[in-house]
């Protein structure tokens, strides 16, 4: 495929991992690389060599809870992508300290990335850019990043996820170049010459059931009362579990949703505290009324989605792929998570198990997002 590459490796050695995604990935004109990186790796022997193979070439990506690449789903992996020119071009930029910016600071980042792509790109028009964004998954703030990258990208598509760590919930990693950090978003905005179409699907949606927030830590994300009662406590009661059952399995098929506008958006549980409040992946506050999400057919939504796009696009050369953990964990509790991969594979989709996705100004959990980038024009 000319322009694009996609890589898996599963070795451990740093040195020998980083060889193996070169050899796969170099191709002339290299304008950009992605990687998504299983936490499993030694990141910071890892990072030095990975600068060392892809010297002068713009490089991002991060870590996991779950790899995307040939073969499907994976697990303690590194897969990845490169684009080249003709057909393509990049800028990616790093927004750094996220938790002491504001909306003026990230926005001027990510104008000064968004005017950068006219440099190595004067063919480029606003019709054929897209952008990606990659965000510590730990930061807490990823509605402000996404709401201020939107704004400054003036209607330019926007797709991406947060960073992971196998479900550990403890630090998750952004890779810029030579390093991997924590506390930033990369921001990657690409020219393409291809037909290429930004999507979104989720598989829930929002029951006659109802409660409302009574008490909340917004900052921190968590929700101390539901309906005026310990939160975990009413979760479980609202949907018919025990407390003991409350784990991030069931979250991913009992999600809480809020309804924004004219559509229903997940707001996903990441775990009860010892004092019985829930920690959420998403915004929340005082006062949002939540409804119990009703689960539909994932495998069947995935079928239809890639049925769609090779229908407007034809068959992708490659699907830039931000997948909810807890779709994954969903997957593993049917037993279609081999079915489901396969489909991933023959779509030629490359990406990771998120701690959340980001569609355009909106931070959301349990959607599967993303860019698919059609084949080259004869």
């Amino acid at each position: 495929m000319s322009g694009i590459r996609r890589a898996i490796t599963r070795t451990q050695d740093p040195e020998i991992a980083a060889g193996e995604l070169f050899d796969a990935l170099w191709q002339p004109s290299l304008c950009a690389v992605l990687l998504f990186v299983s936490p499993k790796y030694d990141l910071d022997h890892l990072a030095p060599h990975l600068q060392n193979r892809f010297r002068g070439v713009p490089l991002g990506g991060c870590t996991t809870s779950g790899e995307i690449g040939p073969g499907g789903y994976h697990d303690g992996a590194i897969c990845g992508f490169s684009l080249g020119a003709p057909d393509f071009a990049a800028a990616i930029g790093l927004i750094e300290h996220l938790s002491r910016l504001d909306a003026g600071a990230m926005q001027a980042e990510v104008r000064r990335t968004r005017l950068a792509i006219y440099d190595s790109a004067p063919w480029a028009r606003h019709e054929n850019l897209f952008a990606i964004t990659l965000i510590d998954g730990m930061c807490g703030c990823e509605e402000l990043v996404a709401s201020a990258a939107c704004g400054a990208l003036g209607g330019i598509p926007l797709r991406g996820g947060s960073a992971g760590d196998a479900l550990d919930f403890e630090k998750t990693f952004v890779l810029h170049e030579g390093g991997f950090r924590t506390d930033c978003a990369l921001i990657a905005v690409i020219a393409t010459r291809r037909p290429f179409r930004a999507f979104k699907t989720e598989h829930f949606s929002a029951s006659s059931e109802k409660c409302v927030v009574t008490g909340a830590f917004p900052r921190r994300r968590i929700v101390t009362e539901i309906n005026a009662e310990p939160a975990a406590e009413e979760y479980a009661r609202i949907t018919g579990m025990r407390m003991r059952d409350l784990t991030p399995a069931a979250f991913a098929t009992h999600p809480m949703m809020v309804r924004v506008g004219e559509q229903s958006f997940v707001r996903s549980i990441q775990r009860v505290n010892a004092d019985h409040s829930l920690t959420f992946l998403c915004a929340i506050d005082e006062g949002v009324v939540l409804s119990v999400g009703q689960c539909g057919d994932l495998e069947g939504g995935l079928t239809r989605l890639f049925d769609t796009i090779d229908t407007e696009i034809g068959p992708p050369d490659l699907v830039i792929a931000f997948d909810c953990i807890l779709r994954g964990l969903e997957l593993d509790q049917r037993r279609i998570r081999g079915r489901a991969g396969a489909l991933m594979d023959r779509a030629n989709a490359v990406g990771f198990s998120t701690y959340g996705e980001q569609c355009e100004a909106m931070h959301m959990n349990q959607t599967f997002t993303g860019i698919a980038i059609g084949a080259a024009h004869a």
